[in-house]
């Protein structure tokens, strides 16, 4: 990782949607206060924290780990004397790794009026979220994607979602959302705020479709397009 400049959410996507914290005491402060003079930017424009205007949560599984592992084999070190600092081991390795094969959830949350100013930079997080890869830690090792196979907005005035945020489930092999689902039947929601997508709309009966639509959700077999659709109505310039 290098920093090339200091935050600055005007000219950076991931400074704007996801904030900064600068820990400087005061002789840090005015050696920063010296090198934005420098850099032709305004010090009085510059703040050393930034709170996140993409609000997350953890990925959750939704299916319980079932203690699953599989063992593998590192290979011998072969490698020539010569080249002593390359060969860390004299024999070959058992490994033994702990997996666990399963959907999972995760919430978000954006504020329409704080995305305002930078709507083709919201836009384009809408869209990079329905294509998330790439993504770090040990599983980052195989291909695996984290792009949602189902995907539930709700866009409300509301500053709540008024729904469990991990509310998806699995039922023979189906993707549901019964509380929200049900309640748009039911019209405890507006079904108009509601934008349903992916395997969750694939995997529902005509009949539940026809009455989400009938009382004006919006469904789409595609999570990606639904997101960018989405995007593209909300934020404009």
């Amino acid at each position: 990782m290098k920093f090339k400049d200091y935050p600055d959410h005007n000219a950076y996507a991931d400074d704007f949607f996801m904030g900064w914290l600068v820990a400087a005491g005061k002789k840090d402060r005015e050696k920063i206060t010296k090198e934005l003079k420098e850099r032709g930017r305004d010090p009085k424009l510059f703040t050393y924290k930034r709170d996140s205007i993409l609000r997350m949560n953890m990925a959750v599984s939704l299916e319980p780990y079932r203690h699953n592992s599989i063992f593998t084999q590192s290979p011998l070190d072969a490698t020539s004397k010569e080249i002593k600092s390359a060969k860390n081991a004299e024999s070959s390795q058992l490994l033994h790794r702990e997996t666990v094969y399963t959907a999972f959830q995760f919430p978000f949350a954006l504020n329409q009026d704080d995305c305002s100013s930078k709507p083709d930079w919201s836009k384009a997080l809408l869209k990079a979220i329905g294509q998330l890869n790439g993504v770090a830690g040990n599983h980052a090792r195989s291909y695996f994607e984290m792009s949602p196979a189902s995907i539930l907005v709700r866009l409300s005035p509301q500053l709540i979602a008024g729904y469990d945020n991990y509310g998806f489930k699995i039922e023979d092999g189906k993707h549901i959302f019964p509380e929200v689902i049900d309640g748009i039947i039911n019209e405890d929601y507006p079904a108009s705020e509601f934008y349903i997508g992916g395997k969750i709309v694939k995997d529902m009966e005509e009949g539940l479709i026809t009455q989400l639509k009938d009382r004006g959700a919006t469904l789409d077999r595609n999570p990606q397009r639904l997101l960018e659709s989405l995007g593209n109505k909300v934020f404009t310039d």
